[in-house]
């Protein structure tokens, strides 16, 4: 069976103590119970897929069509809806639910959330600039850019800046995914699942939660011995 994604909140972080006595930081996510309110064929659709629904929802503020949608799953209507690509959909039902009690086996997961958004924002702070010198004979433009018409294109067409130049502009608030963070704890009574690393999105941001797709060969071996 393919493993499946779940959806989840990200709650906050806190601390737990391994076996040997050592404080480990980690980063607690509210994941599933997901319920399967579709599920896609190529047939149908074009391409293998489920979709998933999370999170609790009074009718009164959801919509007519979304009401109808979940409750062909026999589900009540959901807040968030996701799906993910299988490579054999007829694992699956409709109505079935996803916890993580899914991820027992699973020692490292790949986390998908929106940034935290910071507003527009200098090279220097987006980027990693240097900036320029703040030496004697330099104007006050110590966190400039510098000069940028040296980058512009004029193999026959008007001198302008290539797109995806590194400039100014809107920092955070895009889609992030962190890979292959350890799963330190999963407690399936209360759906939470520990990770140790950095998760994208203030607390309270949904999250999406999948087992890891790509490992390097110590974290592979361990995996592999996990599954095993």
């Amino acid at each position: 069976m393919t493993m499946a994604q779940l959806l989840g909140i990200k709650k906050g972080m806190t601390r737990v103590f391994t076996d040997d006595g050592r404080s480990l930081p980690v980063t607690v996510l509210e994941v599933g119970p997901c319920v399967v309110t579709q599920i896609r064929t190529e047939k149908t659709d074009g391409y293998n897929a489920v979709q998933i629904g999370f999170g609790d929802i009074k009718a009164r503020t959801s919509t007519m069509s979304l009401i109808a949608h979940d409750a062909k799953a026999g589900s009540a209507p959901r807040r968030f809806h996701g799906e993910f690509l299988v490579e054999d959909p007829s694992q699956y039902e409709l109505g079935q639910t996803l916890t993580t009690a899914d991820f027992a086996k699973v020692g490292y997961v790949d986390v998908s959330g929106t940034s935290k958004g910071k507003g527009f924002a200098g090279g220097m702070k987006r980027h990693g600039f240097k900036g320029q010198q703040a030496t004697h004979g330099v104007e006050r433009k110590h966190r400039s850019p510098g000069s940028i018409g040296g980058h512009a294109n004029n193999a026959g067409k008007a001198g302008r800046i290539k797109k995806g130049k590194k400039m100014a502009g809107q920092m955070g608030a895009e889609r992030i995914t962190v890979r292959s963070l350890d799963v330190v704890r999963i407690d399936t009574e209360r759906n939470l699942m520990l990770v140790k690393g950095p998760v994208p999105g203030h607390n309270g941001a949904l999250v999406e939660v999948r087992p890891s797709v790509r490992l390097y060969k110590t974290k592979g071996k361990n995996q592999a011995a996990l599954s095993g």
